[in-house]
């Protein structure tokens, strides 16, 4: 078990889930909900919409900016809550961060996944809300994730660290 946790921490993973608990298939049936109600919040509040990407990229408009940052202050916070009173998951396991190390790839990565944003007006969150609202041509920008990540995987230890 220690030896699964060292490499654990070698990962790219800045939180670890190692549930031992295995549960019924149909325990995933909150996720698929979870994902539904949070689709229609995307879509009511224009967060998958093309037109507000590229005003975000433009410049032209605080809509996307303003949903952003409010994620990044929600996450900081509830971070910060689930570390400062240990908080655990609803089956009792512990949570556990590990902090993950800077390097240049995450820059050129960045780069690279600001670049297609822009480009496709699509980030991989809502490209299934996407889809759903019947903007089939993401189905293009879903295949090329799919593809860059298979690219990643293949490449990756061959990658600068």
């Amino acid at each position: 078990m220690i030896k699964e946790k060292e490499d654990i921490r070698h990962q790219d993973s800045v939180c670890i889930n190692e549930s031992s608990l295995d549960h019924p298939w149909y325990h995933n049936l909150k996720y698929l909900a979870a994902g539904i109600i949070f689709g229609i919040i995307f879509v009511k509040a224009e967060v998958i919409s093309w037109f507000r990407i590229q005003e975000m990229f433009r410049f032209q408009s605080f809509h996307m900016y303003g949903i952003i940052g409010s994620a990044v202050l929600v996450g900081m916070i509830s971070v910060g809550l689930i570390k400062k009173f240990n908080i655990k998951t609803i089956y009792g396991e512990s949570i556990t961060f590990i902090p993950k190390k800077f390097n240049k790839g995450q820059i050129y990565g960045g780069l690279i996944f600001g670049f297609g944003w822009a480009i496709t007006g699509a980030c991989p969150g809502p490209l299934f809300a996407q889809i759903g609202t019947g903007a089939l041509a993401v189905s293009i920008t879903l295949l090329s994730a799919v593809a860059g990540t298979w690219v990643y995987g293949y490449f990756r230890d061959k990658l600068p660290h």
